[in-house]
């Protein structure tokens, strides 16, 4: 990594400028930590203008977005590299955009910076770390701090109380108390963070190996009522006479069973949020009676607020609404039954079975074991079919052109009654190939021609 940075570095030391290495980058370094393969932070007293000057015979391609924020990005041998002048910047208390002045101290530019795990600095190309708040130690203990007072800190920027949550659970860091009592005191300040980096620093935080830490930071520090209320709300209050799971906890080790992709974390956080609104408390106990059909509506709700795409936002709605149904098949599904599950979850299927088999957080090891096998029965079953007919694309025998050749009509409703009928049909029986299609169809439309009611497709053979 110093090899790749050091024509930079040379050039910055011929023209009198310090360059500094900053960021995650020298964090993940103390830390032995693989380096990701993302863009290189940089940081310097030189001011923009003098930035592209230094970096404009050296580059391969440079892009100037961020300019106004100090910022000049440049790409040199094949690898990214992010130049930032030196910076302090706050939010103004009614303000989403950060107040933005340029320094020439590093030791000031750090102090701007989130946590002291991150507020290091390796000058280049002599490599000579800066770590006047003390990072590398609070690495080694374990501990997350503000290099400021946190309420200094997070007045900066409010997001990083939300962030916090992600070095907690990414790091393994505990958080002292004055960063815990800013946070619960401060929650509100939030508010005028853009939804969109709420959204993005939520992801970053589902997608650490396990998130919990972090999620019961952002649900006992109050932040969750801030952009997630349905997370706190899960934390019904417990009866003593009828009992059941608490719903929170029990989400929380879902999201910590599910592999760290993005959209099935979502949806196991997401998962359980119907089930305040639909608790009915009864003489045979407590019930949750359609809260997937409850938790999907207001899962959907919630990401659209958050502005995720329209994509995300139903892949999540679609996965919660299903959670449950592979609940039914011990009773017995037909390949018909199959085949609807599989249809019915389209391109989230692999989502859903992950989502389904992590639901199970039971401590009874004989019926955790028991759905395990159940799962294990069903992806057989999906794969037997699979070899036998085109189970991930089920379209009915025909379409709608032949359907309209063969009965000699235009377009219009009968076409698409009678592609329902042709898709029931393949449902139920499977293929009935063209031949079989045709005489099924020919069926249907003698009845609805003599004007008789339309007959079930499945009792005409």
């Amino acid at each position: 990594m110093l090899d790749e940075v050091r024509p930079l570095a040379d050039a910055f030391a011929a023209a009198g400028q310090p360059l500094y290495l900053v960021g995650g980058i020298v964090r993940d370094q103390l830390l032995g930590r693989e380096l990701a393969p993302r863009d290189i932070d940089l940081t310097t007293p030189a001011r923009p203008h003098e930035i592209k000057a230094l970096v404009g015979p050296l580059a391969d391609a440079m892009w100037t977005q961020g300019e106004r924020f100090g910022t000049i990005g440049v790409q040199v041998g094949g690898r990214d590299f992010e130049i930032t002048t030196h910076r302090a910047e706050a939010y103004t208390p009614d303000s989403r955009k950060p107040d933005v002045s340029f320094g020439d101290d590093i030791e000031q530019d750090l102090a701007r910076r989130d946590f002291t795990v991150n507020a290091m600095a390796l000058r280049v190309p002599d490599p000579t770390l800066i770590d006047p708040f003390g990072g590398a130690a609070d690495l080694a203990a374990g501990r997350l701090r503000t290099p400021l007072s946190p309420e200094v800190s997070f007045g900066d920027d409010p997001l990083r109380m939300l962030r916090a949550a992600r070095f907690i659970a990414g790091y393994g860091l505990e958080p002292d108390g004055e960063l815990v009592a800013a946070v619960r005191t401060h929650a509100e300040r939030l508010s005028i963070v853009s939804a969109e980096r709420i959204r993005d620093e939520l992801d970053k935080l589902l997608v650490v190996p396990d998130p919990s830490a972090g999620l019961w930071f952002v649900a006992d520090t109050g932040l969750a009522d801030l952009f997630l209320p349905e997370l706190t709300a899960m934390r019904l209050e417990q009866d003593p006479i009828h009992r059941h799971k608490d719903v929170l906890a029990h989400t929380f080790a879902v999201v910590a069973k599910t592999q760290p992709e993005r959209l099935v974390r979502l949806a196991a956080l997401l998962h359980d949020v119907g089930k305040p609104k639909t608790r009915s408390i009864t003489d045979g106990g407590v019930t949750f009676h359609h809260h997937e059909v409850v938790g999907a509506r207001m899962a959907r709700d919630r990401m659209q607020a958050l502005k995720y795409s329209n994509d995300d936002v139903e892949a999540v709605r679609q996965l919660v609404y299903l959670h449950l149904r592979f609940h039914t098949y011990g009773m017995g599904w037909t390949d018909s039954a199959v085949r609807r599950f599989v249809r019915d979850a389209g391109d989230q299927l692999d989502r859903l079975i992950e989502l389904t088999r992590c639901d199970c957080t039971t401590r009874n090891q004989r019926k955790a074991d028991r759905l395990a096998r159940r799962m294990d029965d069903l992806e057989e079953r999906i794969a037997a079919l699979r070899n036998k007919e085109a189970l991930d694309a089920i379209r009915a025998d025909l379409d709608g052109r032949q359907v309209m050749e063969h009965l000699g009509i235009g377009p219009g409703p009968h076409i698409g009654r009678a592609l329902d009928v042709l898709l029931e049909l393949r449902l139920e029986e499977g293929p009935l190939g063209e031949e079989e299609a045709y005489r099924r169809l020919d069926q249907w439309w003698a009845s609805q021609d003599r004007g008789a009611p339309p007959q079930d497709p499945r009792t005409q053979t």
